[in-house]
């Protein structure tokens, strides 16, 4: 049995952004741990392989996903069947529930084989110019006003005295209420990535210190992220 990493898409119409490779793959899987059940359905589908989608089976694999359930999932897939990992979008396993998938296998001796794709979190640190040999993936900042504030210091605190690149990501609808708390945040010399869009043919990549996003703002020409898939990076 083998345990395939296989990358979705991270912006629609970008199948060119994935290795030929993924297609042998399906064609010898038939199982998949999935976070999405429909999405995994189209994307299979969308790559023209012949199978049919009918004959495949598809366990939701998300973050409400426990041991337990993931147990049963293994216990129902005949020994020495493939199975694939497939995330929402970009690469599973990375800021995504399939790494619970790549956790069991290890430890039940099933090999992995992670495949190459598209990485938001990976692309926006190459697209930077920011510091790449020292780096942390932050996940989300709290909801709260006043604590989002008190982690953007922190994390600008910690990006100067490591040099280390800090990412993160914010639920779509919140991009634009994050961006200004950054600008407003951060210390005027601290450096501030937004890359938004990733791979698609509205990609926007741009690096401005604080305080040149600052004058954007007074401006009123800051670039509009509300419910556009964003990356935020920081190097101080």
């Amino acid at each position: 049995m083998k345990l395939y990493l296989i990358p979705i898409p991270i912006a629609e119409n970008a199948l060119q952004t994935l290795p030929a490779m993924i297609k042998d793959v399906l064609l010898t899987t038939d199982f998949y741990l999935v976070e999405n059940i429909r999405t995994a359905r189209r994307f299979i589908s969308s790559l023209k392989t012949g199978r049919e989608i009918a004959q495949l089976t598809f366990f939701e694999l998300n973050k409400n996903t426990d041991i337990q359930q993931l147990n049963k999932y293994f216990k129902e897939i005949p020994a020495g069947a493939n199975v694939g990992v497939m995330s929402e979008a970009g690469c599973p396993a990375v800021a995504d529930p399939g790494s619970l998938a790549v956790s069991y296998a290890h430890k039940n001796n099933i090999q992995v084989v992670p495949l190459v794709g598209p990485s938001s979190i990976l692309l926006a640190l190459m697209a930077s110019g920011f510091n790449g040999q020292s780096f942390a993936f932050q996940g989300y900042l709290p909801i709260d006003r006043s604590e989002r504030s008190k982690a953007i210091k922190s994390l600008d605190k910690e990006s100067k005295q490591k040099r280390q690149t800090q990412i993160f990501i914010e639920t779509p609808y919140r991009n634009n209420q994050v961006f200004e708390q950054l600008i407003n945040d951060l210390q005027a010399e601290t450096q501030l990535c937004i890359a938004m869009n990733l791979t698609a043919e509205n990609e926007l990549i741009l690096t401005k210190k604080a305080k040149e996003w600052k004058d954007e703002q007074a401006k009123k020409q800051l670039p509009d992220l509300h419910k556009q898939p964003t990356i935020f990076l920081l190097l101080a």
